[in-house]
């Protein structure tokens, strides 16, 4: 016997087994083919991690991703098909560089001080740290990555792709720098784009003001407009409301609705903007809702995406009101200097004082935060690099509809289409110092633009070499909508990855990023390469706690939900398991303690059934031909069931239905193999006359093919009990090479599987009464057995079912018909009927008083009961209370029926 053991025990093989699987190039997949796994022309699948931050520590979503893609990655190797698990990280600009600045901040220096060069040199020491750290804890999830192709979104071949993606669609025109409204934040002083603002619901304020209109009777105030008085001698006012009011600063114009009668009359007039004394006009446009406050609003070009399209149609000025970090510049006059929060409580206060501030309600609505920092984004006018879309997201529309990709599940297909078709201009310009610098160069002699793959020597348009590069950097995920191919060796398209692997074949990724990431992929991915990126895209929920909370940092309880921390706990296995069977593809899932407690428990149940199987199995036993052996019915039966396993595997792979797969693969070992065949199997390997071939076979042969089935959720501990199986049963070094199993329909045996089914029910029904009567659980009790049509099957079947029923082999009389004895507890499966006599299962004479002094106690509990129901008490008390001791009466006549039959049939 090889040993195991006596208890699983994941920390003692998880990092071994992970770190003997990278020794010996098994993820590679060139080593498939070394070992004759695969074949360099055949069939080959390929995926590519989605790149996580270099920024800090994996969470539950990654640990979902790596689940997911990894049991994807093995089950296409073990089929045969030469695979690459592509891994890499993402350089994520604002991310790393808040994270680095904060750091720097704790020794008292800011980037500032130590200058762009010096300052990107710092973040390439920090990454060095940090991705060494992602890296191995995607090793302790047990991804299959074959990490000496490991990519970096910053690496010299990716930045070259990057840039020529670049150059590519600046030639095209598809690139352009412009001055636009954008997403700002004040924190990470630059633009972002729409899918990076994240809508954050909470109660504020809406403030009702009112502007001074003016008209015959009234000019504006006579003294300094800045010393108060705002709005003295006005006689009509115009009223509005709005969450924002240190924005009134850059008003340029007030819009009603061009129907709303309330205001129709002050169309064309002007109003007086306070605090600056800006005359501007009261407009009509059909944006504004008249059910919004009064129905008037502010206009704002420079700071709000609707006011800034109101301002375009009507030819207003746009006046930016604040600095890159939010506070008041200039233009928001005696506010200059304040942070935009202080400006508001400010003017807020002067309106109140000026007796322009008509009311303060509160206000529930969502405002734009930062992804990155949290931070109020604040629309702001800005000069940036845009990509327009729009062709990119028609080709990408159109390739899903035609279905050379495929989107699972399908409803996001719908989701997927409604966003693309509606796209806006891509912000790529980030005023950030990490990240890919946007190849640009402007000439200082003639002011034109040159755009290059590789820095230039001079301008392309005079000749002179006085250039200087565009300051900003590209949006991450400009380059990481690359990651399909760039990784793979393009631009050049000779590349041997390229060639074998592009398209690749799956994005398994969050719902949360089909648009962050997927679309960029699919939109680039086309234009670039002519190519979809991949033919299906898989979509994984969110990992929420048990109550359905979104797991978040500030949570009391977060290291139970560190993936690190779980897999200390109870395992990798365990943690993968548990991700792979609780979600379904585009839904959350709840993490429950108590699956990974199960999920744990499921490991030692196979552990333990591995080494009693090894522990009857000689060390050196021949691989048997099931076909020749001499098969009992318990043989057929189990052989029948995991062949109908298989094939309803593969089928639930094959539709993605992974969490079904694996639930089945569980409720067939831990009942059928475990808890049914092998305690079946004991009673011919524990008979010394009996043949043990065939039972030492089927163990064999169900739990090797159980072992295939079950790799790809739990890997370490499928690997470590296939490793301990006899050598006859081991083609190959690894579990991770086998070959993924296939139904074998000779093996399927519908009359065997409905004799045991049979069987089982039997032996069920009879460990129910011994329960009912509280029998000893070792006690042997005698039985009778009207088999009928199932004589011969239940006679052949006497050894199990006295062994599993605990039935006395001497007393257990089996026959086609029987009269039905007295005193008999009786047990109905289908046809056939088993008694059991209550004489040997109870002492009658005590078991009859004890009933009887319980139906006494009943009785009396009814007739109090119903004597409270009949008096005032129904009357009088609470409805809900009478209800409960109607439904207690309920329940105390229903157990009295119940004794009453038992006590009929001890009579």
């Amino acid at each position: 016997m090889n040993k195991l053991a006596k208890v699983y025990n994941p920390k003692e093989i998880e990092q071994l087994l992970y770190r003997w699987w990278e020794e010996r190039g098994y993820f590679k997949p060139e080593k498939q083919v070394e070992l004759g796994q695969a074949a360099a022309d055949g069939p080959r699948w390929c995926i590519t991690m989605p790149p996580p931050n270099v920024t800090g520590a994996l969470h539950l979503g990654h640990a979902m991703t790596a689940a997911v893609e990894d049991l994807m990655t093995r089950h296409y190797r073990m089929r045969g098909f030469q695979t690459l698990f592509l891994p890499g990280s993402d350089h994520a600009g604002i991310a790393t560089q808040n994270v680095v600045e904060r750091e720097l901040r704790k020794e008292g220096v800011t980037r500032h001080e130590l200058g762009r060069e010096q300052f990107v040199d710092y973040v390439w020491e920090w990454k060095g740290r940090y991705h060494a750290r992602i890296t191995n804890q995607h090793k302790r999830l047990g991804v299959s990555c074959d990490w000496e192709r490991d990519r970096f979104t910053l690496d010299p071949a990716l930045s070259h792709a990057v840039r020529t993606a670049f150059v590519h669609l600046y030639q095209k025109g598809l690139i352009y720098r412009g001055t636009y409204l954008v997403n700002w934040c004040p924190r990470c002083t630059s633009a972002i784009s729409d899918l990076e603002v994240v809508p954050q619901e909470r109660t504020d304020h809406l403030w009702t003001i009112r502007y001074p209109v003016v008209n015959d009777e009234w000019a504006g105030p006579q003294d300094d407009w800045g010393g108060g008085q705002w709005a003295a001698g006005a006689t009509e006012f115009i009223h509005m409301a709005t969450t924002r009011p240190e924005t009134i600063l850059g008003d340029t114009a007030v819009a009603v609705h061009p129907s709303d009668e309330r205001w129709q009359h002050l169309v064309g007039q002007d109003a007086v903007l306070p605090a600056i004394g800006r005359r501007i006009p009261i407009i009509a446009d059909d944006a504004v809702q008249p059910e919004f406050g009064t129905g008037a609003v502010k206009v704002t070009p420079a700071h709000d995406p609707t006011d800034n399209e109101i301002g375009i149609r009507h030819g207003l000025e746009a006046v930016d009101v604040m600095t890159d970090t939010a506070e008041m510049n200039e233009a928001a006059g005696p506010y200059a200097g304040l942070d935009r929060f202080e400006c508001r409580e400010r003017i807020v206060a002067d309106f109140e004082r000026e007796g322009l501030l008509v009311r303060i309600a509160p206000y529930f609505h969502a405002v734009g935060t930062c992804q990155r920092c949290d931070t109020d984004i604040e629309p702001r006018i800005s000069t940036q690099w845009f990509v327009d879309v729009a062709p990119l997201a028609q080709a990408a529309v159109d390739a899903v509809r035609r279905g050379d990709t495929v989107i699972i599940p399908e409803r996001e297909e719908r989701r997927f289409f409604h966003w693309m078709e509606d796209i806006r201009p891509w912000c790529i310009s980030r005023q950030l110092w990490w990240g890919h610098r946007i190849p640009v160069w402007y000439c200082d002699d003639c002011g034109e633009q040159t755009c290059e793959v590789e820095d230039p020597a001079a301008c392309a348009h005079c000749g002179s070499s006085n250039l200087r590069q565009d300051e900003d950097v590209l949006d991450t995920w400009f380059s990481s909508g690359l990651w399909p191919f760039s990784t793979l060796g393009w631009p050049d398209t000779d590349a041997a990855d390229f060639r074998r692997y592009y398209p690749t074949d799956m994005r398994e990724t969050g719902y949360d990023i089909l648009f962050f990431w997927v679309a960029r992929e699919m939109m680039l991915g086309l234009e670039m390469t002519g190519h979809v990126p991949y033919e299906t895209v898989y979509l994984h929920g969110m990992v929420r706690t048990r109550e359905g909370k979104k797991v978040s940092k500030s949570m009391e309880n977060i290291d139970e939900f560190d993936p690190l921390h779980v897999i200390e706990t109870y395992g990798c296995d365990a943690l993968r398991y548990t991700l792979l069977t609780s979600s379904t593809p585009g839904l959350d899932m709840n993490l429950d303690p108590r699956r990974l407690e199960g999920a744990r428990n499921f490991g030692n149940k196979i552990w333990q059934a591995t080494r009693f199987v090894l522990s009857n199995i000689p060390d050196q036993a021949p691989a048997l031909e099931l076909q020749v052996l001499d098969l009992e019915l318990a043989d057929r039966w189990i052989l029948s069931k995991l062949n109908r396993l298989v094939q309803d595997v593969c089928r639930l792979f094959e539709s993605y239905q992974y969490g079904e797969a694996g639930r089945q693969i569980n409720d067939f070992l831990w009942s059928e193999y475990c808890d049914w065949y092998i305690e079946a199997a004991k009673v011919r390997l524990y008979d010394d006359a009996a043949d043990k071939a065939a039972p030492r076979a089927v163990l064999l042969h169900v739990l090797e093919t159980s072992l295939r089935l079950l790799h790809p959720f739990m890997p370490f501990v499928t690997e470590a009990l296939w490793q301990a199986l006899p050598a006859a049963m081991r083609q190959g070094e690894t579990l991770m090479m086998q070959r993924w199993p296939e139904p074998d329909p000779a093996l399927l045996d519908d009359a065997a599987e409905a004799e045991m089914e049979q069987v089982i029910a039997l032996i069920r029904a009879i460990r129910n009464l011994r329960a009912e009567y509280n029998v000893t659980p070792g006690k042997r009790i005698p039985a009778r057995v009207v088999a009928g049509g199932a004589l011969a099957m239940l006679s052949a079947q006497k050894p199990i079912l006295c062994a599993l029923a605990k039935l006395d082999p001497g007393r257990l009389v089996i026959e086609a018909a029987l009269p039905p004895p007295s005193q008999a507890a009786t047990a109905v499966v289908g046809d056939v009927v088993g008694y059991l006599p209550l004489a040997d299962l109870v002492d009658l004479a005590a078991e009859c008083a004890r009933l009887s002094q319980e139906l006494a106690d009943v009785a009396a509990r009814i007739a109090r009961s119903e004597e409270l129901l009949a008096g005032e008490f129904a009357h009088k008390a609470p409805p809900h209370v009478v209800q409960r001791e109607r439904d207690k009466l309920d329940d105390l006549q229903a157990t009295r029926q119940q004794l009453e039959e038992q006590l009929a049939k001890l009579a």
